[in-house]
C-alpha cells in the first residue's frame, strides 16, 4: 500500500525565521511518526529543517528542486528530483502530495497551495507562523469556496487533520 504523501512548505532560507525553522522541524518529526513520507522543495529554511526533522525520526524525505545538480538540495533529503524547471516545481511538489502544510512562506508557498486548492487536497497552515500561512488561515483562496485553508495551532495538530481524514 502506498504511503502517504505530506508537502511542506514555506519560507526558504533567506526568509525563513528561527520560529518557522522550529515549527518545521516539529512538522516533520509529527509526519515521520505519523508513517508518512514528507515532500518538500529540498533546498533550505523550512524545508530543511522539516526534513532534519523527519530524518531524525526515521521518516522518508523527498527534494523536488528546480536545479538540475543533486548539490543544491539539503543534507537532510533521501530522496532527490532534480527539475531543471525553476519555479515551475512547485505544481510537482503540490501534485506528489496527498496534502499541504504551510509555514509562513511568501508567493512560492502560495503557488503550491493554489495548487493543491484547485486540486482540492487539505492544506493547513501553522498558526502563527507569518507569511501567506497566516494571511490565508481560515479562508478560501477565491470566491469558488473550493476547500477552505485549515489551521492547525501546532505541529501535532496539522498532522493530526491529515490522519483523520485518511
Amino acid at each position: 500500500m502506498r504511503k502517504f504523501q505530506i508537502a511542506v512548505v514555506g519560507y526558504n532560507k533567506d526568509r525563513c525565521t528561527e520560529q518557522a525553522r522550529n515549527i518545521a522541524y516539529e512538522v516533520g518529526k509529527e509526519v515521520a511518526r505519523a508513517g508518512a513520507v514528507l515532500v518538500c522543495g529540498g533546498l533550505g529554511g523550512v524545508m530543511e529543517s522539516a526534513c532534519k526533522g523527519a530524518r531524525e525520526n526515521n521518516g522518508l524525505t523527498i527534494g523536488i528542486i528546480p536545479q538540475e545538480e543533486f548539490s543544491f538540495a539539503n543534507g537532510f533529503c533521501d530522496v532527490v528530483i532534480c527539475t531543471g524547471i525553476g519555479f515551475a516545481r512547485d505544481f510537482i511538489i503540490a501534485s506528489s502530495a496527498d496534502g499541504i502544510i504551510a509555514i509562513g512562506g511568501g508567493v512560492g508557498t502560495l503557488i503550491e497551495m493554489a495548487v493543491g486548492y484547485m486540486t482540492k487536497k487539505a492544506i493547513v497552515v501553522i498558526a502563527g507562523s507569518g507569511g501567506v500561512a497566516d494571511t490565508y488561515a481560515g479562508k478560501y483562496l477565491d470566491e469558488r469556496k473550493r476547500v477552505p485553508i485549515l489551521v492547525a495551532k501546532d505541529a501535532r495538530s496539522a498532522v493530526q487533520i491529515f490522519s483523520d481524514n485518511k
